[in-house]
């Protein structure tokens, strides 16, 4: 064998060895960040489910439950949990930076000023019918910008920023997300049950009553870092509400038994 094709088959021979130890070591490789994987979305599942519990993101959750179909508003949550997470992961474990808070918190306490607005219109048409329900792009439209304006610099996506600068950022974005969407489902159950209990004007006034309060507790704590004034001006709304439905429920039922009253003693009077 001459001393030139001695090396090729040394090499050839090292080559044909190298296979089946490196296919090991790609499998194990594969299994482990796999297993990673699945850690952190399930480690990130159960702290955005937990912060989301009683979070403003399920109030909002039920309201639109209250007025609009539950696949349209689940629909909704899904798309802005998944663009709000894929930026808090993007943020934690890519870039590393901070967002605006003051501005976003300004322009989320528009956007539910305007809802509240649009929802107290929607409730004064009849007692008790039912108005068509707006066509579900709309809707999407108004969930998916409410709630990546309401999430951003929110405790939940600070949550999944710092989870993703810890962990594998694609299992951090796949739980966040669905941890997010099963805790407003959650929510959009409730708002179903109530949905069905009570009269739809009086769903309405709710739903316009919270998006107000909302509104303004962004305005004036996120926005403006006025915290006493967002007590009292929230607090007073909600009062005032309160006070105005109670006088105009007395102001209902006196109306009822005065007509009520005036049926029963027309008879005797035409004697």
């Amino acid at each position: 064998m001459s001393p030139a094709r001695e090396p090729r088959e040394a090499v050839g021979e090292t080559f044909d060895e190298l296979p089946e130890g490196a296919m090991d070591i790609w499998r194990i490789g594969g299994n482990v960040e796999r297993f990673v994987m699945l850690s952190a979305a399930l480690v990130s599942l159960g702290v955005v489910f937990l912060a989301e519990l009683g979070d403003k993101s399920q109030l909002m959750t039920m309201t639109y439950a209250l007025r609009h179909r539950w696949w349209v508003v689940l629909s909704g949550v899904a798309i802005a949990a998944f663009l709000v997470h894929g930026l808090s992961v993007t943020i934690g474990h890519f870039v590393g930076l901070t967002l605006p808070e003051r501005p976003i918190a300004f322009a989320a306490a528009i956007a539910f000023l305007l809802f509240a607005a649009w929802t107290w219109h929607d409730s004064r048409g009849g007692d008790d019918d039912v108005k068509a329900v707006p066509e579900p792009r709309y809707v999407i439209f108004a969930v998916i910008s409410s709630f990546v304006l309401a999430e951003l610099g929110d405790k939940t996506m600070l949550a999944t920023v710092a989870l993703a600068s810890d962990h594998n950022w694609a299992g951090v974005w796949i739980g966040a997300t669905l941890g997010m969407v099963l805790a407003d489902g959650v929510a959009i159950a409730v708002g179903r049950l109530l949905h069905r209990r009570l009269p739809e004007r009086f769903l309405h006034g709710v739903a316009a009553l919270l998006f107000l309060l909302f509104g303004l507790w962004l305005l004036f704590d996120n926005a403006l870092g006025w915290r006493w004034v967002a007590v009292a001006s929230t607090a007073g709304a909600a009062g005032i509400v309160v006070v105005t439905t109670v006088v105009r429920y007395a102001s209902s039922r006196r109306s009822t038994r005065d007509g009520a009253a005036a049926l029963e003693s027309s008879p005797k009077t035409t004697a």
